[in-house]
């Protein structure tokens, strides 16, 4: 009887196992389309020949957007470390204290739900290969399954200081002698698309290319010089996107997988000063608050989806990342938290949507709101932009052309709705690179042991 009995609670046991299991919802991944969010590093707008660079030919972004969307007004935060955060929280700085290089390294997971989170609890595998910048800890800290990232920025070869080893997963790893970075992380993504391409999947893609060090590419002539140099790795960043895409042709995931590409933040300095677009250069460049400091190319590519050959003026901001992705998975988004984001997924599907009135930029205690054709920044000061990307006029405080009456009071409004001065304020240097002297003095030593969160100040 004791026997019969025993065989009976463990029937009734693993029934009851096999219940609870049956009662917990799952996340429904059939149909659910991969993600891949390509992020190039100081590429702006006169960079890519798709959108007018007179300089370099890009002939697989070119194909992307042709197959695509152009989006034509998407605008970042003007350095690289506000910026990814921004992308990856889907919160303006003023909230999450990302206002600046330094301070951008205080985010925690506690504070902050970044992209891989939401996603993997719609079913994603989720993946980051690449530049991790001035964002704290490590990827899988904040939700990534695998990862890869260096120290710094602009890692190519072991030849530079920072680029001697990298992170793989938790475990560091030498680069070896003529091991090109841009080329491992290549090899990295297709091995994770490939174990993962029978469900969906994430991938966050920051390259390396062309945040300098500017160096010689493994297709570079020797003794190129330096305008050479940076043409060659506009190229061969342009390379590795058309490698990535036959990838997915080869695994028949291509009809299945949406693509956004964009750059992080405006040209630097040194190649902005040498490209052009039309003829013109644009105006400003990487961590100024015109126009050349955040507005970047975006191409939006989803076969099937995505009408091909078309062009969106929307206003996008780089807060719009989080809820336009978390609407493709199907996720939900983090709850009581401001997502400053408007999904952009009607757009992307052709359709007219929503589209929001204003783009705000920040960096330190500088901000502007940006509507198609007028800027008002935290000064007061109202832009006629109307001749942007190549110039914007500063229109008279006591101007009272009713137009430009009209836009300061629509902006202002917006402004004031937003309030940046009640949230958590910049206490650097005022440039949006350095945090509050007085924490630099006591935290040096610490500062400079975790070089895998800082970025060279030079451009």
């Amino acid at each position: 009887m004791k026997k019969y009995l025993s065989i009976y609670l463990l029937l009734a046991l693993g029934g009851l196992g096999w219940a609870e299991e049956a009662a917990t919802p799952k996340p429904v991944t059939a149909g659910k389309p991969n993600i891949i969010f390509i992020l190039s590093d100081d590429l702006g707008f006169d960079c890519l020949h798709c959108f007018g660079s007179d300089q370099y030919q890009t002939p697989n972004l070119d194909a992307l957007a042709a197959g695509g969307m152009k989006f034509t007004h998407t605008y970042a935060a003007p350095l690289c470390g506000p910026s990814r955060a921004l992308i990856l929280t889907g919160r303006y700085a003023f909230r999450t204290g990302a206002v600046n290089q330094d301070k951008t390294g205080g985010l925690t997971p506690q504070q902050e739900t970044m992209m891989p989170k939401i996603l993997k609890e719609a079913g994603y595998a989720t993946a980051s290969f690449g530049k991790w910048g001035q964002l704290p800890l490590m990827p899988s800290d904040f939700g990534f399954d695998e990862y890869l990232t260096f120290k710094g920025s602009g890692i190519y070869w072991n030849t530079q200081p920072k680029g001697k080893e990298y992170t793989l997963n938790g475990k560091q790893v030498e680069l070896k002698d003529k091991e090109y970075m841009p080329d491992l992380m290549h090899q990295k993504i297709v091995d994770f698309i490939t174990r993962n391409q029978d469900k969906p999947f994430y991938l966050y893609y920051p390259m390396s290319h062309i945040h300098g060090d500017i160096l010689p590419t493994p297709d570079s002539k020797e003794g190129a010089s330096d305008k050479q140099l940076f043409a060659d790795n506009i190229v061969y960043h342009d390379k590795l996107v058309g490698q990535l895409i036959a990838e997915l042709e080869k695994l028949k995931l291509r009809e299945k997988t949406l693509i956004v590409y964009v750059g992080d933040n405006g040209t630097a300095k040194g190649g902005a000063a040498i490209s052009t677009v039309n003829g013109k250069k644009i105006n400003g460049s990487k961590g100024s608050m015109l126009e050349g400091g955040s507005l970047v190319p975006m191409i939006v590519n989803w076969p099937g989806t995505t009408p091909a050959g078309t062009a969106c003026p929307d206003m996008i901001d780089f807060s719009d990342y989080v809820p336009t992705f978390a609407a493709v998975a199907g996720a939900k988004l983090p709850e009581n938290v401001i997502i400053d984001g408007h999904s952009f997924l009607p757009q992307i599907k052709g359709e007219k949507g929503t589209p929001r009135e204003w783009a705000y930029v920040q960096l330190a205690r500088m901000w502007y709101v940006r509507d198609m054709n007028w800027k008002l920044n935290e000064k007061g000061e109202l832009y006629d932009m109307s001749g942007a990307p190549f110039e914007e006029k500063l229109v008279p405080a006591d101007s009272t052309d009713p137009v430009a009456v009209a836009e300061r009071a629509k902006l202002q409004a917006a402004l004031d709705k937003l309030n940046p001065a009640g949230g958590i304020l910049d206490d650097g240097d005022g440039t949006g690179r350095h945090g509050g002297k007085s924490e630099k003095k006591k935290d040096k030593k610490a500062k400079k042991d975790k070089d895998e969160t800082s970025e060279p100040t030079s451009e």
